[in-house]
């Protein structure tokens, strides 16, 4: 295996690791592959480098070749295929008055299966709605219940940072995210300040907590009491990454303490 590229297939999609064998493909093209639905078309978003400790695996398959023009055409026309299923989607479950919400629809390259993606705040009775769907699209159709981070990954959107959501952009997998890690921080924990827009916690919350973990190994924690020479007195605040914090003395003066930087073990002593 000489070059790893990795390819998409949905836009906001995860993205998947293939070898490009002797083929010269650059980030933006358009190439097949097979997979376990058969064959799929993706666009390389991640241009071709050599193999690294991540990608070093057995079981990376080879990309097919370079997709056609006529390819790309059809797999545009697939995309025209989804925005008219959709529409009709959306009208069936109006008139079953099904409480579902459609979130996005995925049409096989090949033409043998759709899928239509949808939340719910249970399960649903959607027996009717699929053999309209059946009736209208003759092919294999799939309605697939997902999870509210998943939706916001497909739909994508602003972050309250500005930026564009980690999942619809970067953010390869969703990995646990818990209030500690928001406490570790010491932010707020205003849900409305340490929620993304899918409601859950920000993904965002676990890029620091593993530096904010060591910084504050050593540091007093807040409200413990603890002697300094100017006297005794009770911790009141933290600058975790100035490696600071104040002691409120028990005559009433705040004293800022610094902490020497935290020295990283060299390699080899």
């Amino acid at each position: 295996m000489e070059k790893v590229i990795g390819i998409r297939f949905r836009p906001g999609g995860k993205t998947y690791f293939f070898d490009a064998g002797e083929h010269a493909v650059k980030k933006g093209d358009f190439v097949l592959v097979k997979t376990e639905q058969g064959t799929g078309l993706g666009e390389v978003v991640e241009a071709g480098y050599p193999q690294v400790c991540c990608c070093a695996r057995n079981d990376i398959k080879r990309i097919e070749r370079l997709a056609r023009p006529e390819e790309i055409q059809k797999l545009q026309a697939n995309r025209e295929l989804e925005q008219d299923a959709r529409a009709y989607c959306l009208e069936r479950i109006q008139a079953h008055q099904l409480d579902m919400n459609l979130v996005d629809v995925e049409y096989y390259f090949d033409g043998g299966k759709i899928i239509f993606y949808f939340t719910a705040e249970g399960r649903v009775d959607f027996r009717e709605l699929l053999k309209d769907l059946v009736r209208r699209l003759r092919t294999r159709v799939e309605l697939r219940q997902i999870g509210i981070r998943n939706q916001a990954k497909m739909v994508g959107g602003l972050g309250s940072c500005g930026r564009p959501l980690c999942c619809a952009t970067f953010l390869k997998n969703f990995h646990a995210v818990s209030i500690k890690m928001a406490k570790e921080q010491n932010l707020s924990l205003n849900p409305t300040k340490i929620s993304g827009a899918c409601g859950r916690l920000m993904c965002c919350l676990q890029y620091e907590y593993d530096t904010y973990r060591e910084l504050k190994k050593d540091m007093p924690k807040i409200g413990k009491k603890i002697e300094v020479p100017e006297g005794r007195g009770k911790v009141i605040r933290q600058n975790v990454l100035e490696r600071t914090f104040t002691v409120l003395l028990e005559d009433g003066r705040e004293i800022e303490k610094k902490l020497e930087p935290i020295q990283k073990e060299t390699k080899g002593k």
